[in-house]
């Protein structure tokens, strides 16, 4: 999908750079009045004002779209998902609502093993069919880049079976939205290996991942690493193993307690450290002093009803902190943009500057992509956003309603909107 466009008469609002931006840097958006964005075969070749933009005679192929004003935006990452699933949890949320919590729902047999259960009988056309709605969805909001993880197979036919969904994915041309995979095999330990979680990690870290690998279907791996999931020291070894292929990491830390696994993402170099609502000081300063991108997850803190991460101190402390929905369909099945932008600037203190920030072009660098997507440069993918509104401030102010009025991805004007 390349597309030449020129979009004239902007108000452009964009972070700028090739890394995640840290502390103070977050809030420090350029603005461009009356601005023009040139994409030739779907980059980005000029950026500035209408007064000094100069159409040249041999553009005349390009298409222009006219903004009259209104607020455009690099496309939003969403630089954590799992959103090839099999069934549903409906049921078990009306439980949490009736005072049970995420893990004693899981310790019984619930949890993430319901969804491995439904996810098994699946068919590939039905999970492909199934994740495309979702996408879709995604694309109205403004999403032009989505992180996707395994982790509902928990063997190895189906686990290969989600990365190859999302692998067809990327390559169906109805869709618009790119997929960043990522192997999360150590999600949960299943049911026929209970008790045996080092024979589980052998498994994984010997039979699947060689061939995840292999066949080119994931470029992260990420372990659930939680207080009756996966231990500090057996995370290490699955992600160490995966270090070792060549995959780059991630983690799931620190979400139900503080267990250190922001400080082990620190240590082995993650991309990301992502949850983090029980995240440790010392963690927080590690992640700041290794450049881990602190990736929040504020929609399912509010499905859970628990303390929402520490964003602010987390800034100030000179972290780099991306958002991402967490669409899954047990602890946040949401992929709302709008809500998770309300929530950061309400409940978390984030400033809308910060977090405009947080789902661009620091989300870019949670998926080791801030050199190409993420902002409105010179080089970059054309991939944008057109608001209702002459402002950004609309964001949060519209709680939970969506005010992307036009998604571009790669200079395509997509329909959807």
């Amino acid at each position: 999908m390349k597309e030449n466009l020129i979009i004239r008469h902007a108000h452009i609002v964009t972070p700028k750079g090739t890394s995640a931006l840290k502390g103070e840097q977050m809030s420090q958006l350029e603005s461009i009045s009356n601005g023009v964005i040139e994409i030739t075969d779907g980059i980005i070749t000029y950026v500035g004002t209408e007064a000094d933009y100069k159409q040249a005679e041999s553009k005349k192929d390009f298409q222009v779209l006219d903004v009259k004003g209104k607020c455009v935006l690099p496309g939003f990452v969403d630089s954590h998902t799992h959103f090839v699933f099999g069934g549903e949890r409906s049921e078990e949320f009306s439980w949490r609502l009736k005072g049970e919590s995420y893990m004693s729902i899981m310790n019984k047999g619930g949890g993430i093993m319901n969804t491995v259960r439904a996810t098994r009988t699946c068919s590939f056309e039905d999970l492909k069919n199934k994740s495309k709605i979702f996408l879709d969805r995604m694309t109205e909001m403004g999403v032009t880049t989505v992180e996707g993880k395994s982790g509902y197979g928990l063997d190895k036919d189906t686990e290969l079976l989600q990365l190859q969904v999302m692998q067809e994915l990327n390559e169906d041309p109805d869709v618009f939205v790119d997929i960043i995979t990522t192997f999360l095999g150590a999600h949960a330990l299943p049911v026929e290996y209970a008790g045996k979680t080092q024979e589980y990690i052998e498994f994984m870290n010997k039979e699947v991942l060689p061939v995840v690998k292999e066949k080119n279907l994931a470029e992260f791996v990420d372990v659930f690493c939680e207080k009756g999931v996966f231990s500090i020291e057996e995370s290490r070894q699955i992600l160490s193993a995966a270090k070792a292929l060549g995959f780059k990491l991630k983690l799931h830390a620190d979400e139900i307690v503080s267990l250190g696994g922001a400080e082990l993402a620190a240590e082995l170099g993650a991309f990301s450290a992502d949850h983090l609502l029980h995240a440790s000081d010392q963690g927080i300063k590690d992640m700041a002093d290794k450049n881990v991108v602190a990736t929040l997850l504020p929609l399912t803190a509010f499905a859970l009803k628990e303390e929402f991460a520490r964003g602010r101190e987390m800034i100030d402390s000179g972290c780099a902190v991306a958002l991402a929905t967490d669409l899954n369909p047990g602890s946040c099945f949401s992929g709302s943009i709008p809500l998770t932008i309300a929530l950061s600037c309400i409940y978390m203190k984030l400033s809308i500057e910060e977090t405009i920030t947080a789902l661009t072009l620091n989300g870019a660098a949670a998926i080791d992509r801030a050199d190409k997507i993420g902002s409105i440069e010179k080089g970059k993918a054309g991939d944008l956003i057109v608001l209702m509104s002459d402002d950004y401030y609309v964001l949060p102010y519209y709680i939970g309603m969506n005010t992307v009025q036009t998604t571009i991805k790669g200079g395509k004007i997509i329909p959807q909107n």
